[in-house]
């Protein structure tokens, strides 16, 4: 079958894995206390803050895995309307075709859509399983196998980041249910972690490193996820070598100096300077030792370097409704190698001009 989707552009790869550790690290030690605690928290509901003495320019992040939300007002709920963007058919679609392949010519098309409006890195894939049918972000969710889930988000990152732009594993971890999700507390042993709801987080960190991970709204065995040294530290960081940036979802910090211990670099959005000054005065206390401030700060910085050399590589090039033709083309063909029919009782599909009447059902159906 013809490949539908932009070519990974080597040259465009080679640029962002030449923003190495090393520069990140040379520019921190030129911060002072208050600019590193200041990295540590976005500037806006979108936008990561900005060292302009430095020449360091916050990037953008945006949702999502289907399709990129790019406001176009002070709206970050796209009241206001949002870019032209091409939408895709979600998780739980694609991976009813049992083809990682298109998953990944999906994440190219989506990263490149994500150059062209200026967006650094894609919120997403969603990799939590679906435990309950009732919760309310299941179509955003690959599957409630373990196995399928991961062979879907490895390939998923792997496609977006062949374009030089990032990704945001998430909801790192058991986040497996909307209602009351900021507040639960779920309870659950290490080996049903490691069978069940870890492994396609597992897939996608050392399959293929995503730039970001996303921590999680909820606790874990009594712990905030926001706070959480074995599953952030030794398991993701230690044991599957995570090498990126971890954040947190939208409002998801508890305790922000403990969260810097726990691994989270970056707390979104904007605190409004609140949690950095914590952090600054922890470390003037002694009540936090200013390497693993270093260490949270030249992590925000490497995303920097990635999401700059991404874009001086793709200021040349022009992207426009050619772009979104192709990949509506490839939408298309992603939804229709997708659709299931479980059993053709009666030869009732295809329908044909005698099939009589069809009831569209839906809040959208008109």
């Amino acid at each position: 079958m013809a490949r539908t989707s932009d070519k990974p552009d080597a040259e465009l790869v080679g640029l962002v894995n030449g923003a190495t550790a090393e520069a990140a690290e040379a520019l921190v030690s030129k911060l002072t206390l208050r600019e590193k605690a200041s990295l540590c928290s976005g500037a806006s509901f979108w936008n990561l803050q900005s060292i302009k003495r430095l020449g360091l320019t916050g990037p953008n992040v945006s949702d999502g895995p289907h399709g990129v939300r790019r406001d176009l007002g002070s709206s970050h709920l796209g009241l206001d309307g949002s870019a032209p963007a091409t939408c895709f058919p979600c998780a739980c679609t694609l991976a009813s075709s049992w083809d990682p392949t298109l998953a990944m010519l999906v994440g190219e098309a989506l990263g490149r859509e994500c150059l062209a409006l200026g967006v650094s890195v894609l919120l997403g894939p969603g990799v939590n399983i679906k435990r309950h049918p009732l919760c309310g972000r299941n179509f955003e969710y690959f599957s409630e196998d373990p196995l399928l889930a991961g062979e879907f988000a490895a390939s998923f990152v792997k496609g977006v980041q062949s374009q030089g732009v990032g990704t945001s594993i998430k909801h790192f971890a058991a986040n497996n249910q909307e209602a009351n999700r900021m507040t639960i507390d779920t309870q659950v042993d290490e080996r049903t972690l490691r069978e069940i709801y870890l492994p396609a987080f597992e897939a996608a960190v050392t399959r293929s490193q995503p730039w970001t991970v996303m921590c999680a709204y909820n606790r874990l065995n009594g712990q905030q996820c926001s706070e959480h040294d074995w599953l952030n530290n030794t398991l993701l960081r230690g044991e599957w070598g995570f090498e990126g940036l971890l954040l947190t979802d939208w409002g998801a910090i508890a305790n922000r100096v403990k969260g810097l211990l726990a691994g989270i670099d970056l707390e979104m959005p904007s605190s409004a300077g609140v949690n950095d000054a914590r952090i600054a005065a922890a470390v003037r206390s002694g009540a936090l030792e200013e390497g693993v401030l270093d260490r949270a700060a030249a992590r925000v910085v490497s995303l920097y370097l990635k999401s700059d050399a991404a874009k001086a590589a793709h200021a040349s090039k022009e992207e426009g409704k050619e772009m979104h033709a192709r990949h509506h083309a490839l939408a298309r063909r992603a939804a229709a190698e997708s659709a299931v029919l479980l059993k053709n009782d009666g030869q009732l599909l295809p329908l044909g001009a005698g099939s009589g009447r069809v009831a569209l059902i839906g809040g959208v159906a008109a």
